[in-house]
């Protein structure tokens, strides 16, 4: 009964959440076409029902299951909401989407929930192993949704693409997990630090492990110079598969990131804060120049995301006040991309998909609430207050400058904000295509609205102002879960 408490107990969201995945996948097979809405609506309630048993089995302290091999805690338990939350609110978006370009079928649903139950094994790891293993999950998952258009060569050479640098970073990541192995003799993220501590480690063996377990955490982060997957996975995916690919997967890489360098390889600080520097530099740099010469709004934001990810690899030099940065600059960014694809998801039409800047032409005139909820992912994505993008960006820096220890944190801080002014631009050129451009003849006047989806973008578009005007109901959270931690 004891294991059964400790176990079973702590893992109860997963357990309901895969245990509705493969109800729900059964269930599909006698669902006809014309009622398909059942399989969706059966998906937005197991993906709720796991947020809500995610606050059911919370305890208050961080606890350690199946061996060390999976944590509760204050941070698992934050990322886990958040992803749970945001994949319903994914599914409400694609819905009219995936019935306009006949993906309306039950392998979305299926295939984007085992990818939350990556995540979820992911943000609640203690072990390297269980990390390898919820990231191939989610992986996996992801390398069938882009492809889910089987009519689309686009996202056929997206997926195939993905894959071939998806495997290549699994296998960086492998090599590092063995080299680290190879100098502590473990692989629980406790004993690794506990043999480095203890000095009984291979040092030499270790660095090299963490230069390979750094790249691979950089590729799924999309950082420079590992980001080449980005910008054609976006542009070929489905639109309801690139909301997922930008959005949850942000939170879990940043929490995947802090389990196994601040938990694990807290000694080795210093080789891998040089690292996330470098990627850090040429993530703002190469993102925001690249995204100016963008005309495909798809496109664009895959390289403004790879500048946000550069912010969020800055935010790990500022110790603790850095991490509480980077958590919040995670969440802020998947609400800012679900509102942002959602969006485009519901301008969408059959034969005129909303991917172009040009096709946001006028769209002041024909729906002026679709195009104030873009300029407000715009604005919070350029860093303009009173948003969630703004105090995220002041959060970051300001932990940088006041507590990072290298004497060139000031110059960083200051490279973020020129590039934050460049990216401005492009964020900026969208509202102004918006709301003075006149439409193009080949758009529709008249814009469909689903009732669900555009309540659920609102009270998306709503957090992005509440959370910005009041950070520390957010901020208090997260603050608290990582104290636990430390």
């Amino acid at each position: 009964m004891d294991w059964m408490n400790l176990n079973i107990g702590v893992a109860a969201p997963e357990i309901v959440l895969l245990t509705a995945l493969f109800a729900i996948l059964l269930a599909d097979l006698w669902i006809s076409d014309e009622n398909r809405y059942m399989t969706h609506y059966l998906s937005v309630l197991a993906m709720l029902a796991a947020a809500l048993g995610q606050w059911a089995v919370w305890t208050g302290g961080p606890v350690a299951a199946f061996n060390g091999m999976y944590i509760a805690d204050g941070v698992s338990q934050l990322a886990k909401t958040a992803i749970y939350l945001g994949t319903a609110a994914l599914f409400v978006y694609a819905k009219p989407y995936n019935q306009t370009y006949r993906m309306f079928k039950g392998e979305f649903y299926t295939l984007a929930m085992f990818a939350a139950a990556g995540m979820s094994v992911m943000v609640s790891a203690g072990h390297f192993l269980s990390a390898y293993i919820g990231l191939e999950l989610l992986s996996l998952s992801l390398y069938a949704m882009i492809a889910l258009r089987r009519d689309s060569v686009q996202a056929a050479e997206a997926a195939l693409k993905y894959f071939v640098l998806g495997a290549l970073a699994s296998g960086l990541l492998l090599y590092g997990i063995s080299m680290v192995y190879g100098a502590t003799g473990s692989l629980g993220f406790a004993e690794v630090l506990d043999a480095a501590d203890s000095g009984s480690a291979n040092g030499w063996l270790l660095k090299l492990g963490v230069l390979f377990i750094v790249a691979a955490v950089a590729f799924k982060f999309g950082a420079v110079p590992f980001h080449m997957w980005v910008p054609d996975v976006y542009q070929g995916a489905p639109t309801s598969v690139a909301a997922l690919v930008g959005s949850m997967p942000k939170i879990a890489a940043t929490v995947l990131a802090f389990r196994i360098l601040v938990e694990s390889l807290l000694l080795q600080r210093g080789d891998w804060l040089l690292m996330f520097a470098g990627l850090a530099v040429l993530s703002l740099l190469v993102g925001n120049l690249a995204a100016i010469m963008q005309s495909n709004i798809k496109r664009m934001l895959a390289f403004s995301t790879i500048a946000h990810m550069g912010f969020i690899l800055t935010a790990f030099l500022g110790r603790v006040a850095g991490l509480e940065a980077a958590v919040y600059y995670a969440v802020a960014y998947m609400l800012m991309a679900l509102a942002g694809f959602g969006v485009l998801m519901l301008l969408s039409r059959e034969g005129c998909e909303c991917e172009n800047i040009a096709d946001l032409a006028g769209l002041n005139q024909r729906n002026a609430w679709y195009a104030f909820i873009m300029l407000l992912v715009m604005f919070s994505m350029a860093g303009i207050p009173p948003l969630m993008g703004f105090y995220a960006k002041f959060a970051v820096l300001k932990a940088l400058i006041t507590a990072s220890a290298y004497s060139w944190a000031l110059w960083l801080a200051v490279f973020a904000v020129v590039m934050s002014l460049v990216g401005a631009f492009y964020y900026l050129r969208v509202v102004k295509v918006m709301y003075f451009d006149a439409k193009a003849d080949n758009v529709e006047s008249v814009i469909g609205s689903d009732l669900p989806a555009k309540w659920v973008l609102s009270a998306n578009a709503l957090l992005l102002l509440v959370w910005g005007i009041f950070p520390d109901t957010l901020m208090a959270w997260i603050r608290k879960a990582l104290m636990a931690v430390f």
